[in-house]
């Protein structure tokens, strides 16, 4: 298969993209503040409420192809990682409203050019569950966000009936065979954090070219969590109790992932709530991500996860560089969020440079 190269010049802004993304940071602050004044302190704007906070090792593969050899996996090694499951709303709720999971991967000992502004030796994925991004642009990501800060404010019952009629729908799409990304990301299933797929939603530079990312579970202890599912009236913390009693006692092994940009038709740069077709280019496994057995929530590595750490995708190699719309977006805004949190609640922010500084 011929896959599309990398160039300067396969990203095109729209000409306001700027103000967009002005517009973007302005609603999200606004949200985050009327959140920190009902709790009484600033959390994440989105994928506040943590799940597991856990370190284990991210293996690259011998022997890859030229095509997937490439940036961080030019070379077989192993990398110690840091990764912070996370439920997706940008406030602590309760577990009845279910919606996308994040799963933001810190991988540290990272040699070579980094984005400017980052100078520790690490590289970062954040990853949700669902292949797309629903918003699609820097534009749709304004007009979603102007939604969830309208309804923040609202009471939580009303989020969780949203919630499950987002989640009804996708299931009676389900019957034919199709879904509806923009539901799942309001109403995921019920489902055990540890035994989702995640994916980077949008695309990247991946050395001599282009590639979206996935993490897929991969052992037979995450296999045998396909039938678990919570009950959300009986435990409103269901998803990190179930995080942590699954790492005492398992480790979790997850398939690192790319699908190689091959089709500039189908498989647009700029829009990310299109999926790119399985029968332009595959997925292929590049590296495996260990998480062993531990305690993945203890006081102090959960303080130091949720209020010290950042995760961002513009911690990056340059051979990583996020790409399109909605990633040039990020880049902004996921700085200007995390300095409105560290600020509002005294902390001092770290882009963590080595894995020892993080709690036992």
């Amino acid at each position: 298969m011929t896959y599309l190269r990398y160039r300067d010049d396969i990203e095109t802004p729209e000409p306001d993209e700027q103000e967009t993304i002005d517009g973007i940071i302005q609603g999200m602050t606004q949200q985050s503040e009327v959140v920190e004044k009902r709790e009484q302190h600033a959390v994440r704007a989105s994928h506040a409420k943590s799940s597991a906070c856990v370190v284990g090792t991210l293996t690259i593969a011998d022997d890859l192809p030229p095509e997937l050899a490439q940036g961080l996996f030019a070379a077989a090694g192993t990398y110690d990682v840091a990764i912070r499951f996370a439920q997706g709303p940008g406030e602590t709720l309760g577990d009845r409203v279910s919606t996308h999971r994040g799963m933001a991967i810190k991988v540290f000992g990272v040699d070579g050019e980094k984005l400017p502004g980052h100078d520790a030796p690490t590289q970062d994925f954040v990853f949700a569950t669902g292949r797309t991004f629903p918003s699609g642009t820097a534009s749709g990501f304004l007009s979603d966000a102007k939604k969830i800060g309208a309804a923040t404010p609202m009471p939580e019952g009303v989020k969780s009936a949203v919630s499950s009629m987002a989640r009804n729908f996708n299931k009676v799409l389900g019957l034919f065979n199709t879904a509806y990304a923009k539901a799942d990301f309001f109403g995921h299933p019920f489902s055990h954090p540890i035994g989702d797929d995640y994916f980077s939603q949008a695309p990247v530079r991946y050395g001599d070219y282009v590639a979206k990312l996935g993490a897929v579970p991969a052992s037979q202890a995450q296999d045998a969590l396909s039938e678990w599912q919570l009950d959300p009236h009986e435990d409103e913390d269901g998803f990190r109790r179930a995080a942590i009693d699954y790492f005492r006692g398992h480790e979790a092994v997850f398939e690192l992932r790319v699908q190689l940009w091959a089709n500039a038709e189908t498989q647009p740069i700029e829009d990310a709530s299109v999926e790119w077709p399985s029968q332009d280019s595959q997925y292929r496994t590049v590296a495996t991500i260990r998480i062993p057995a531990q305690e993945a929530y203890s006081t102090a590595r959960a303080r130091y996860f949720d209020e010290v750490m950042t995760f961002r995708p513009a911690h990056s190699l340059a051979a990583h560089r996020p790409l399109g719309s909605v990633m040039r977006a990020r880049l902004q805004v996921y700085r200007a969020l995390s300095a409105f949190r560290h600020r509002e609640n005294g902390v001092a922010e770290e882009n963590t440079a080595d894995i020892t500084a993080i709690p036992a």
